[in-house]
């Protein structure tokens, strides 16, 4: 089969090349015919090294499809089922999950999840975030997948397995937003427009979107923000939107050491900063430790926006469903395998918020 395989570091490093395999299916391992796959700004990460991911690996993490295949352990799903693919297993009998956080599930660091899933000319190649979602067959277990309603296209379902989840959970799981709070969002990608979405579902009172790209801000405010900035602009509209006293809540939705700084600084003391943007594991953000302490605010890591996917994908689906979210403007284009690159390329010169690959 065909698959985006990352050789070297560097978008320029991905080949779409044809002589992929998957690893047999085994005790709780599914094999899913891949029908559709997000192109995020984390495969971007991934493929330009900011992860820490090393080469050989296919990329893709984003992704909904058909099963087509179980292992003789495998119970929840069958052949024929339609579903989504978390890039984030959930085994629901850790300690993280039987706590309520599975988000924080530890199935992923096991030897056996970590195992390459993939052959490339015949040698074991491993799947990114343990899906490589940029395949037109993927092995992944019955921990990462959940059912996607028959009414809702597999495209809506891929975007929801990811991004859109992590976006809503951040304001509805990790920070808990009040009605009346004010918001802003740092980050106007595919997660940050979620954030936005979601905040003023909420009854946000302001939604401050953040972006240097104009066309970003725009659609923001079709999308739900009260107000938008530049990034220049931001300090002048913390000013004339909460008289100087910064925000209730800050949505960090870049990942970097810069915008993590400003979240914090744009919220106000007591207040609650979110980071939900994955950085680079030697990014360091400055802080010190009177400020810390002095200004009582919560900062605060959203990993995959604190969600549970078999309560938190089937709500984000009703919530697009209903129309209080609007996943549609998100995509900026439908692609073929091949175009992955042309779509990183995209999203890192800032013209692309989702493209999404229809296989």
């Amino acid at each position: 089969m065909r698959a985006a395989v990352l050789q070297r570091s560097g978008v320029d490093g991905i080949e779409i090349r044809s002589d992929v395999s998957t690893i047999d299916v085994i005790d709780i391992l599914v094999r899913v015919r891949v029908r559709a796959a997000g192109v995020c700004h984390s495969d971007l990460s991934a493929a330009t090294g900011r992860l820490g991911i090393v080469p050989p690996v296919v990329l893709g993490h984003e992704a909904a499809g058909e099963v087509v295949e179980t292992g003789p352990d495998v119970t929840g799903v069958a052949v024929g089922d339609r579903v989504m693919v978390s890039w984030v297993p959930q085994c629901g009998s850790c300690p993280w999950c039987r706590r309520g956080q599975p988000e924080l599930c530890t199935f992923a660091m096991t030897a056996g999840y970590r195992r390459p899933r993939f052959l490339v000319d015949g040698m074991p190649v491993p799947a990114q975030a343990g899906c490589g979602a940029f395949a037109e067959e993927i092995v992944v277990t019955q921990h990462n997948l959940v059912a996607l309603p028959d009414d809702v296209p597999f495209e809506i379902g891929a975007l929801v397995s990811c991004g859109i989840t992590t976006g809503v959970g951040a304001v509805r799981n990790t920070a808990a937003l009040r009605q009346g709070d004010s918001a802003v969002v740092i980050g106007c990608g595919g997660v940050g427009m979620a954030v936005v979405q979601a905040a003023r579902a909420a009854g946000a009172s302001e939604v401050l979107a953040v972006d240097p790209v104009a066309a970003k801000r725009e659609l923001a405010s079709r999308l739900g923000a009260t107000a938008v900035a530049s990034p220049d602009e931001l300090t002048g509209a913390i000013g004339a939107l909460t008289e100087g006293d910064g925000f209730d809540v800050a949505f960090e939705a870049v990942g970097i050491p810069g915008t993590i700084r400003a979240a914090y600084d744009a919220t106000r003391r007591g207040g609650t900063t979110i980071v939900v943007g994955v950085g680079a594991p030697d990014a360091v953000v400055p802080f010190t430790a009177r400020e810390l302490y002095a200004n009582g605010r919560r900062l605060m890591g959203s990993v995959f926006g604190s969600s549970d996917i078999h309560r938190d994908y089937p709500r984000v689906i009703r919530s697009w469903q209903d129309g209080t979210l609007q996943l549609e403007p998100l995509i900026s284009a439908r692609i073929g395998l091949g175009g992955v690159p042309s779509a990183l390329d995209a999203l890192r010169d800032g013209s692309a918020l989702r493209s999404v690959v229809a296989f």
